[in-house]
This record gives C-alpha cells, structure tokens and sequence, in this order.
C-alpha cells in the first residue's frame, strides 16, 4: 500500500485497512433501519447514534481519503437530536413519519459544486475559496425536507471537469480500494467516502460521466437521471451554451434500494414523469449488449476482466431470466469523444456560446491566459492543475464550426438506439475501458470517458452497477441504459444485478 503524507510525516495505510473492517457490521445492520422504517429508532437505535456512527467513519478514514472537505458534524447531531425528539413525541404512528420525512435521520453527503446553505461553493478554484452557500440547491433542498441529515460536503476535480478529483484548493482525493488509485470525477469526494461506508446516500452531477465514473471506480451505485428531471440549479459553475441538456443530477449509494426512493424525492413535482411507482417485469424487457466502441481510436480497448464481467451479465440475466440478450454494435460510437467534444460547444437557443474553461478558471477576476498558466505551472506557481490548464489550452484550438460528418453521427446514432431501446428495452455498456487508473494517469488517456460521455448527448438514463472485485481488488462494473423517461427500467435491473453479483463489497474484502 501507499505510505501518505499526514501531518507531514508518513502514516501507514495498512491501519487503513484495518480500519475498514471494523464498523462495517454496525454500520450494515444501522442501514435498513434508518432509510425504510424512520420511526424504529425508538426501538432499536437512536438518529444520535446513527449520526454518531458515521460521523466516527469519516473521522477514521478522511485522512486517507480527503474526500470530505468540510463538515457540519455539530448541527448535524443537533439535526439528529431534534429527529429523536419528533420521534418520540409522534402520536400518529409510523406510518405518518414514513409519508412525511421518507429520509428521516439518513446521513447525507454532498458533492461540493451543490450549494449547501453555510457550506463552501469553491470547486476546486482557490479564487473561491471564500465562497459560502446562503441557499441550498433544488434537490438538496428536497432530501433536506424528506428528513436526511448532511453530514458535509465532498471534493471535486477543478470546476467539476475532469474525471480525477483533483484541485490546488482542496488537494487530491483517494480511492478507498486502493489509496494510490483516482476515485474518479468530478463526484469522486462522493464516491469515495460513500465507497469507504462514510455515508449512507449522496448527491452528484454528470455532464460526462460524473457520476457514473466514481461509482464505477469505488463499486457503488449511481444513478444518471434522464435530462429535465432533476433541477440542476444552484450548482457551480452554472450551465450555459445547451449543457443543460446533457447535464444530469442523480442519487449515489451503496445499495441499489436506495436508488428509487432518492430519486422520487430528488425529482420533486417531476417525479411523476418517470412513473416509478409502475411495477418492472424483467422478463418481459427486451435486453441487448454493446461490448465496447468499436475500437475508437481515441480510446483504450476494454480490459479482458472488465469484458469478462459483462458477459458473466448476460449470461446471468439468460440463466435466471429466460430472456434473450443481443449483442449489437454502432459503429458511431468510435466518435464518441468527438461527439460529446461537440455537442457541448454548441451554443444555445439564442446563439449564445457555453462560457469558455478559461473564463471560468478566472472567475471572480479576469480570464485566465492558458500559455502563462503552463508556464507557471511548470516553476509550481500556478494556482490550477494540469488537467484544468490542458482542458483551457485544447479549447483554444476548436474551430468555430462544428464538423458535419461528426453532427451526422451523432443524429445516426441517436436514431439508432432510440429505436432499439423503445420503452421495454435496455442495453449494457462497459462504464470505462479499465479499472480505476492510478493517480494521475488518465493524463496520459484522456479520452477513455467517452464511455460515459457518450451517453449524456444521447440524452439517456443509466445505472451504474457495481459486479464485484476484480484481480486487484479493484470494483468492476457494468452501465445499464434505457430509453428516454425509462428510469425505472434501468433501477430495476440494478436491484437485480445486486442480488446477483453482490453489490457493494467493504474495501479490502477478498
């Protein structure tokens, strides 16, 4: 294992691991109490000692992981005191408390980029690192209300565009698997306390694979809702250009249960849209597998174990289901990269461009000059990463037309898969070409989120199913997509796939 810098003096991470054993078992049996049946803390455990558990866990690996950047351990408790309190004096039986505040007592964690009153707003930017929340965004908000109590906020990478969490302001966040390995980004503060058993729901946002890549990478569940469902406001940095159309804010857990009822709260007054109360027959959806990309040129080929585990799928789903998975293959998905890359400089109804990287970098101030970032990132002056600088210094270089051949793609593509897909049908999708790269390496891969990205132009919803531990303990994982609105088609095969495979597995489990 990796020795970590802590205090400025080494710390050795094997304590980690003895750590990840020891509060599972509390922690496993607190869980169907707390999120289904609020009222049974009066008979079995206290919201206080519920809080106080997890409070503990973060307190235990955080120094490992820095993967919450703040926290609000002391209201939180005083949260939890107060849900005790309703509890006890409640007259109207469980089933009221059950209506009113689903989430009672459930401990929380928020990706930093979502306002959180009282709470920092920076991503990453140290210009910003004054920057508090006074609101909370929409479906903070709206977990808030149903009863959960945040515990903190997480890391990101720098303005949530890059898939390592990474940043000058907050540092370098771990993964729980394997500390010398990325959890992923931008949500990867997220996955990883929630991979580490340091929370019990969270919150993320996916443009490119946000969600899903972190959940992949730390073997826990993630939900990429379809656009327009989840409000994505009062998140930093705002949408401009048509990103609101790719952007998807969604529910992250380790247990795929919890997927469902976060999403009927998160949605709000849209919650009806996606009919998740109608019952999923699996035998009766229509299932289909794409084994990679086509070998896109930008991209790496899929790992043998991570093929591997998707055919173990379908075997699976042929086995225990009776149903017949086809293997299909577009051709256009090659372009992959090319067409998110694309889609998300498009400018808006009104002709309005997205605002460009390096404006953003500046903010509040003037815009960044990229050459002169590089140049001071090279002597270590800059306040930005690399990946932030290369991301400023490539937007440079686009032309301001998009490519037509590209364009054509893309409306192929879309035509293709809505017509496979329908309303009864869902595909598998590998979620990366590799297990969770080491610190710093998807430098030197860049494109390999194309996985992910892909799907967010598509429009589409998807599911990000952990398969168990591969040869170097590492998560595997499987996306799941379905048609537009389809939800709760891509839920219920979660909840199937973690009965079968096993779901989340505790960090350091053989």
């Amino acid at each position: 294992m990796q020795r970590l810098q802590k205090n400025g003096s080494k710390t050795d991470t094997r304590g980690y691991r003895q750590l990840s054993t020891s509060v599972f078992s509390l922690l496993s049996s607190l869980h169907a109490r707390q999120f289904s049946r609020a009222s049974g803390f009066t008979s079995q455990v206290s919201s206080v000692e519920v809080v106080q558990a997890y409070v503990d866990r973060i307190q235990e690996v955080n120094p490992f992981l820095n993967a919450v950047v703040k926290d609000r351990f002391a209201a939180a408790l005083q949260e939890a005191a107060q849900v005790d309190k309703l509890i006890e004096e409640e007259t109207g039986g469980e089933e009221v408390l059950e209506d009113r505040l689903p989430l009672l007592g459930v401990p929380l964690s928020v990706k930093e980029s979502f306002a959180l009153q009282g709470m920092p707003n920076a991503t990453g930017v140290i210009a910003r690192r004054g920057v508090v929340s006074a609101v909370d965004a929409p479906p903070v908000a709206l977990l808030k209300r149903a009863g959960a109590v945040p515990l903190g906020v997480t890391n990101t990478s720098e303005l949530c565009m890059w898939c390592e969490s990474h940043n000058r302001l907050r540092g370098i966040t771990n993964n729980p698997y394997d500390l010398e390995r990325i959890p992923g980004g931008s949500s990867g503060g997220e996955g990883s306390i929630l991979g580490a058993a340091g929370a019990v729901i969270g919150v993320g946002a996916d443009i490119g694979g946000s969600i899903r890549m972190p959940c992949f990478f730390n073997g826990i569940f993630g939900h990429k809702t379809t656009p327009g469902v989840v409000s994505p406001e009062n998140q930093h940095p705002p949408y401009t250009g048509r990103h609101e159309e790719y952007l998807s804010t969604g529910p992250m857990c380790r247990y795929a249960e919890d997927l469902l009822p976060m999403l009927k709260i998160m949605a709000g007054p849209n919650a009806h849209t996606l009919s998740l109360d109608t019952k999923v027959d699996l035998k009766k959806l229509r299932f289909f597998t794409v084994p990679h990309d086509g070998g896109g040129s930008l991209t790496n080929p899929v790992s043998g174990e991570l093929v591997d585990a998707q055919r173990k799928v379908v075997e699976r789903l042929e086995a225990d289901l009776g149903v017949q998975v086809e293997e299909v293959h577009f051709p256009e998905l090659r372009y992959g990269f090319q067409i998110w890359d694309t889609y998300m400089g498009l400018p808006d109804k009104e002709g309005k461009p997205p605002v460009p990287f390096a404006v953003r970098m500046g903010e509040p101030g003037r815009p960044v000059w990229p050459l002169w970032e590089l140049l001071k990132w090279m002597v270590g002056k800059s306040e930005h990463t690399m990946a932030a600088i290369a991301l400023a210094l490539v937007e440079m270089t686009h032309v301001s037309k998009p490519s037509p051949f590209i364009l054509q793609q893309k409306e192929q593509l879309q035509k293709k898969v809505d017509e496979l897909l329908g309303t009864d049908g869902v595909f598998l999708y590998p979620s990366h070409p590799r297990v969770a790269p080491k610190h710093h390496h998807p430098l030197f891969r860049p494109f390999d989120f194309a996985y992910t990205g892909i799907i967010n132009i598509l429009g589409l919803p998807v599911t990000q199913c952990p398969l168990g531990l591969g040869e170097e303990g590492l998560p595997l994982g499987v996306q799941v997509v379905g048609g537009k609105m389809q939800d709760r088609l891509t839920l219920a095969v979660a909840l199937y796939l973690e009965k079968t495979f096993g779901g989340w597995r505790e960090p350091g489990a053989k």
